[in-house]
């Protein structure tokens, strides 16, 4: 992997520049044989020691570039922390499919829309039937009892626009999802006294 590296308010030695390299070799394994590693490492002497110094990198390889950044109280540990952000990404990203990859992130809240009435409009005629709709896929999973903020958390953590979970507080089957603006929606349920339609 080429690598490109960038000091901001200090100076670039070539023993850190060799720690920098040794480190990115850890992900070789999971980068475009081709691909290119921007390293950009900052120290900010105005700042608290915890976030004094930080490391941004941008990986452009066959796909969508993948970046991001992280801080730390030295270059070493912000970069490691970086390193272990971009693992995540390039993992998510290859196990995610194509289709998903290059969704924009507003269609998301379609596509749950979609998902909850049974829209068939996206479907070509050719692809229709007259039979009625059959269910395709079906996953399973373990509830792991979760508050909202976890939620939110393994949900961006999956890279997905919505994720089901059971509310350790109320003890019901939730959604939460990604809204347009950036934020974030909860669905639960409610259970209509007997006798009472929906």
């Amino acid at each position: 992997m080429r690598t490109t590296v960038k000091a901001r308010n200090f100076e670039l030695t070539d023993l850190l520049r060799g720690q920098i390299e040794r480190k990115l070799r850890r992900l070789d394994r999971l980068a475009h044989p081709d691909a290119e590693a921007d390293v950009e490492l900052i120290t900010h002497a105005s700042r608290a020691s915890e976030t004094a110094n930080s490391a941004e990198v941008t990986l452009l390889g066959n796909g969508s570039p993948v970046r991001s950044a992280a801080t730390g109280p030295t270059l070493i540990a912000a970069l490691d922390e970086v390193i272990d952000k971009l693992e995540r990404q390039v993992v998510r990203a290859r196990q995610r499919p194509r289709s998903v990859r290059e969704r924009r992130s507003d269609e998301g809240h379609e596509a749950l829309v979609r998902a909850s009435v049974g829209d068939t409009a996206s479907l070509d005629a050719t692809e229709r039937s007259d039979s009625a709709p059959a269910i395709l896929k079906v996953k399973r999973f373990d509830m792991v009892p979760m508050f909202e903020e976890d939620a939110i958390g393994r949900m961006e953590e999956l890279g997905h626009a919505f994720f089901v979970f059971l509310n350790a507080e109320s003890e019901t089957i939730c959604v939460v999802y990604r809204r347009k603006g950036g934020d974030y929606g909860l669905i639960e349920p409610v259970t209509a006294p007997p006798g009472r339609g929906a």
